[in-house]
């Protein structure tokens, strides 16, 4: 049962009886929050300055502050405050104006005690949210120049990162497509002391090959047809500064040459220029591809290669750090739930554990859309493995039971989830030998979750030993 948050509570009206009496139906109807009285718009005032009220109930017709000037001062000092406004039948034109200067709703005067109720109980929740995205905002905001995970292989990564980050040598990134190499590249340049100094970053595939020397130099006029001015380089837009060349190792070679030099002599020269300028830029790189057999094939320079392979840092694919998907999934489905306007949705342990188990060919970035995809098909409060199958279009036999849809919803729902858990933990079990330690490890399942599991599944790990019945 999800235990429920306090939220504070405040009743304004010149009628200090009435307002004492509504203070008391609140207080009956709704024990767990916090209920506040004022008789005035200036006590109403200091009570927001000294509590965090998420909801405030406010007559319309006061003397000195009035309704609405109080509603216009609350929501300049909180705009995440629901405000409901009281008002008596015949005002009920001020009341529409009092929502379209930002007030949630209005309850007319005699009141009525369900109306109020509901309203107020609206109210809460839209408080609720609304607190609830701010929070994910930050934690959004806090996290997306982080790279997240705890597993052996991260954290190292991290203190490689720490350390490659105080110095000013040229940097190679290297891992599989999805893993993060921008993301890392900008950790470097943000924990460098050309954190404040500009910052460029160049995808080398997205600009055309007759036109990238030009990008990163800059040329004269009259260089080539259709330059009708001098213009600058990405190289000295990045002056002072940080640049990141993306994909370097699809360059041509007579680039390659042009950039050699920029390494070697810290000068760049624009195309069609007689003359060199110096520059002062600290370079990272970054590659999919096995740069070795590039020299090897004879494709990319070997004195390029190690120009910029001083310091390397090589990110490991997800495959190799599956104690973080779970972790991952969480962050990216929150994130989801947030960019679609939606409710934070909790991941079901069976969901966990099959993304835990696939095959991520497409890395972070894959994990990633994957939990898009279930948010938008997770239609309650839990993404469940019924959204996994939708996502995928696997609503068929693959994995379904054909006499589930002969069932009601939650039982078919039921034991779709019992076919897959079944299976899932038998399948990890037998990968780890029958040990449940390790099957927890890497499921992103607690120990105990997986004995439960297998006490209810009736399954005994020691028939999943790879050496049973042997002598």
């Amino acid at each position: 049962m999800t235990e429920i948050q306090q939220q504070k509570i405040l009743i304004v009206d010149d009628q200090e009886d009435f307002a004492r009496g509504i203070k008391r139906l609140i207080e009956g109807a709704f024990p767990e929050h916090e209920v506040f009285v004022a008789f005035d718009g200036q006590q109403a005032m200091s009570i927001l300055k000294g509590q965090p009220i998420n909801i405030m109930v406010s007559d319309l017709q006061m003397p000195g502050m009035n309704g609405l000037e109080l509603l216009e001062t609350a929501l300049a000092k909180n705009e995440f405050l629901s405000v409901v406004m009281l008002t008596a039948h015949g005002t009920v034109e001020t009341a529409v104006e009092a929502l379209k200067a930002g007030a949630y709703d209005f309850v007319t005067k005699p009141i009525e005690q369900d109306n109020l109720f509901r309203v107020i109980n609206k109210g809460l929740e839209r408080s609720r949210l609304l607190a609830e995205n701010r929070l994910l905002r930050e934690q959004i905001e806090q996290h997306k120049d982080r790279l997240l995970g705890d597993s052996p292989v991260m954290q190292q990564l991290k203190q490689s990162i720490g350390a490659v980050s105080r110095t000013d040598y040229n940097v190679l990134i290297m891992g599989e497509s999805g893993t993060g190499k921008e993301l890392v590249a900008k950790m470097v340049r943000d924990l460098s002391g050309r954190a404040e100094k500009p910052y460029v970053t160049v995808n080398c595939t997205a600009i055309p090959e007759n036109l990238l020397e030009s990008e990163l130099f800059g040329h004269v006029k009259g260089a080539f047809s259709g330059a009708d001015s001098d213009r600058e380089g990405l190289f000295t837009r990045a002056d002072g500064g940080t640049i990141l060349l993306d994909e370097i190792g699809d360059i041509p070679l007579e680039t390659q040459v042009k950039l050699l030099r920029v390494l070697q002599e810290g000068e760049i020269r624009p195309v069609g220029s007689d003359s060199s300028r110096n520059i002062d830029v600290r370079v990272l790189a970054s590659t999919n591809q096995d740069l070795l057999q590039r020299v090897a094939d004879k494709t990319f320079r070997e004195d390029l290669y190690h120009r910029l392979n001083v310091l390397p840092l090589t990110l490991p694919p997800l495959k190799e750090r599956p104690g973080d998907i779970p972790l991952l999934a969480r962050y990216f489905a929150r994130k989801a739930c947030f960019e679609l306007g939606l409710p934070e949705k909790e991941l079901d342990p069976a969901v966990v554990g099959h993304l835990s188990a696939r095959k991520w060919t497409g890395n972070v970035r894959e994990l990633q859309n994957t939990m898009r995809q279930l948010a938008v098909f997770s239609a309650g409060e839990s993404i469940t493995m019924l959204a996994v199958d939708m996502a995928a279009g696997k609503m068929s036999s693959e994995t379904t039971d054909e006499s589930a849809a002969t069932l009601p919803y939650k039982e078919a729902k039921q034991q779709l989830v019992d076919s897959f858990s079944r299976s899932y933990i038998s399948d990890i079990l037998a990968r780890t030998n029958g040990n449940i330690s390790e099957a927890a490890r890497n499921s992103g399942l607690s120990r105990v979750a997986v004995q439960k599991m297998l006490t209810r599944f009736n399954l005994d790990p020691a028939s999943f030993k790879a050496n049973q019945g042997q002598s």
